[in-house]
């Protein structure tokens, strides 16, 4: 067991988006390869920050996990939004959280311990601050991101870095791409937004590879399947490593992620849900 497998599981259950943010919009000649745009959202309060429509999660939203390579289960994880809003600058937020751990029968080969934490706007869909704690085998990491929305500036241990309007942090990324209308999107559109991760800003591409079904422990559904592209210099160096099965509906719940390693594929599959925003429509029943 090492780092590859196992502690790779963390960034599996994130979902491989590292620190979204959009940015402003350009379409193309190409109609199926576009920027996601700041622009097209609505701005409805007095503050002037942007207000984004979600349909897609809420406050007490549950998923759980089974990681591992094949027919081995080598850990668990979970992603979950906290039942009550907490505020920052006077504005309601989503206390999300999210945690992986190697089971205990392998913690004696290569113990995983790891946890993030995000406060995302409910109204903007935008992180306010962030932390990680890395605890895999020996390894040990923590970070620390506030973020000065108004300013357009992120604070960690020690330094200040300049980012473009609305960035995001590892684990507000992914909920931010669940919002999107990802049904609408045609079959080979690839969509990029930037990523600030520990102290550089990235661009981020994310392919659309259609839609599809996916059967794992709680059901069978219809599926959108996408892929990040991200260039050289960001945590994943080419496409055609991440795979994610996002529900093909309002929800859009994943259901399943597959990492490509040297000697397959690992593999993170929801095992159970609870306090969804509405039902899975994209559930195939039996």
């Amino acid at each position: 067991m090492n780092r590859t497998v196992l502690g790779f599981a963390s960034f599996l259950c994130i979902f491989t988006f590292c620190n979204l943010n959009s940015v402003n919009l350009y379409t193309q000649t190409n109609p199926k390869s576009y920027l996601v745009s700041d622009n097209s959202t609505i701005n409805t309060a007095n503050d002037g920050f942007r207000y984004l429509p979600n349909e897609s999660f809420g406050f007490g939203e549950r998923l759980e996990y089974k990681v591992g390579y094949k027919f081995i289960t080598a850990g668990t994880g979970f992603l979950q939004i906290m039942p009550e809003p907490v505020f920052r600058n006077g504005r309601p937020c989503y206390d999300i959280r999210f945690g992986v751990k190697s089971l205990p029968a392998l913690d004696y080969l290569y113990k995983v311990r790891d946890a993030y934490s995000t406060i995302m706007d409910v109204g903007g869909l935008f992180s306010w601050e962030f932390n990680q704690q890395i605890r895999e085998g020996k390894y040990r990491r923590d970070e620390q991101a506030i973020f000065d929305q108004g300013k357009n500036l992120v604070y960690t241990r020690g330094n200040t870095y300049k980012v473009p309007p609305y960035s995001y942090d590892i684990m507000s990324a992914f909920y931010y791409v669940r919002s999107l209308n990802l049904s609408s999107m045609p079959k080979g559109t690839i969509f990029y937004l930037n990523n600030f991760f520990k102290d550089t800003t990235y661009q981020l591409g994310v392919r659309i590879h259609g839609k599809t079904t996916e059967e794992v422990d709680v059901g069978k559904f219809r599926c959108i399947l996408i892929e990040p592209l991200v260039v050289e210099g960001g945590l994943f160096k080419s496409e055609g490593s991440i795979y994610i099965w996002l529900t093909d509906d309002d929800r859009k719940v994943p259901i399943k992620v597959a990492a490509k390693i040297p000697i397959g594929f690992v593999e993170a599959k929801l095992t159970s849900y609870r306090g969804l925003r509405g039902p899975i429509t994209a559930k195939i029943p039996q």
